[in-house]
């Protein structure tokens, strides 16, 4: 996201350096988070701030600090359940490690492996119960191998090897499992596409690309529009990098700051505010359309939704609802809506937490998915676009 947008004119901001709050785009990253904004010409005290806010993590499963296990001639992974993944849907499936290493030196190297590992399924013949039955324990059943054969190896030896470094060089890391089948656009029409981790860089790319053509538009207004892609969203947020924690909320009080806001400034800024929480939301699936209200379902293909939940779980209501509908009709595409059946409870979003911390309206949305949270995820290649113009809609009208 960073290079992407430092080639669309968006300056590298460095947190130990004094802000750069002047006319153009800026662009801070924290870990795995991503926040940027756009300064329009005319930004003063007066302005208001623009939000959307995603996610850029995803279940899986993340490599532990002592990495190696061996059991009957196989090298393993140790490694550790990130967030709520479909276990079986994992099985089979050809992984690389990806994310960061940090050397002895003090320096971090981004890495991917590769495909190196696999999470093998028992074959039916040992486990007649397999198709009716699947227990799959997270300890003994989700170890992917490694190698075999090979008791020198380690799994430092195999991340050295992929950051060209000495294996004594890697003191601690972060990194986790990916798929590395290929993206795949697919459907009797084209309509579908099949990837990991949509949940949620489906929110992620669209809110970056309606950045960058906002950014370009002729009138971009007076509101200085940002966008937060945060990291640990599948695991609660409470991090320094996550929705829970301070980082949006410092970029908003620095860029005021050095628009030359006071503190009673910096609130009336903030009162001005809004933001969209994007986050992937449910179709309603053929094959188990009891799960889902009768009425309150969207479909892939249909257009963005809007997330809608009485206890709060999602933070749209009828003001942030219609400034969402709103920016859908000025974009000209198609809009849904998703509420949960009663005795089917939905998950959150960074919206809540957002809002809660910075007292900024929100509203949640999102384009339909099958299998969230599957290793494999599918989406409506149409909603996508659709996603894209609406935000743009919302940054710029």
């Amino acid at each position: 996201m960073a290079r992407r947008l430092i080639h669309e004119g968006f300056v590298p901001q460095d947190e130990t350096e004094a802000w750069d709050a002047t006319p153009g785009g800026h662009v801070l990253v924290r870990g795995g988070a991503v926040v940027a904004w756009w300064v329009p010409e005319n930004a003063s005290p007066d302005s208001g701030f623009r939000i959307i806010g995603s996610h850029t993590d995803s279940p899986g499963f993340k490599l532990k600090p002592r990495a190696d296990l061996h059991s009957h001639g196989w090298q393993q992974a140790a490694v550790e359940v990130y967030g709520g993944p479909i276990y079986a849907s994992w099985l089979d499936r050809e992984l690389s490690l990806a994310g960061r290493v940090a050397l002895c030196d003090g320096s971090i190297k981004l890495l991917n492996t590769g495909p190196i590992m696999r999470i093998p399924h028992v074959a039916i013949h040992l486990d007649r119960t397999v198709n009716s039955n699947l227990t799959l324990d997270p300890q003994e059943h989700l170890q992917p191998v490694l190698a075999v054969g090979d008791p020198e190896l380690s799994v430092a030896d195999v991340l050295a090897e992929s950051a060209g470094v000495d294996p004594k060089d890697i003191i601690a890391h972060d990194l986790i499992t990916v798929d590395t089948q290929a993206p795949e656009i697919f459907g009797a029409h084209g309509d579908f596409i099949a990837a990991g981790r949509l949940d949620n860089l489906s929110s992620v790319q669209p809110s970056m690309t309606a950045l960058i053509a906002a950014a370009q538009s002729e009138d971009t207004g007076d509101d200085i529009l940002i966008l937060a892609a945060f990291d640990h969203e599948e695991v609660g947020s409470n991090s320094t990098t996550g929705a829970g924690g301070p980082l949006l909320e410092d970029v908003l009080h620095r860029t005021a700051h050095a628009l030359g806001a006071d503190e009673d400034q910096r609130r009336r800024m903030f009162t001005r505010s809004t933001m969209v929480s994007a986050d992937a939301a449910h179709s309603i699936h053929p094959n188990h359309a009891g799960k889902h209200d009768p009425v309150n379902h969207p479909v892939i293909g249909g257009g963005p939704v809007l997330k809608v939940n009485a206890n709060q779980r999602y933070t749209s209501d009828a003001v942030t609802s219609g400034m969402w509908i709103r920016a859908c009709q000025a974009a000209g595409v198609p809009h849904q809506v998703f509420a949960s059946r009663n005795n089917v409870p939905c998950g959150s979003t960074i919206g809540p937490i957002s809002a809660t911390r910075l007292g900024i309206p929100s509203v949640d949305v999102g384009i339909p998915l099958l299998s969230m949270h599957s290793a494999r995820e599918m989406a409506g290649v149409k909603d996508l676009g659709w996603f894209e113009q609406a935000l743009e809609a919302y940054l710029v009208h």
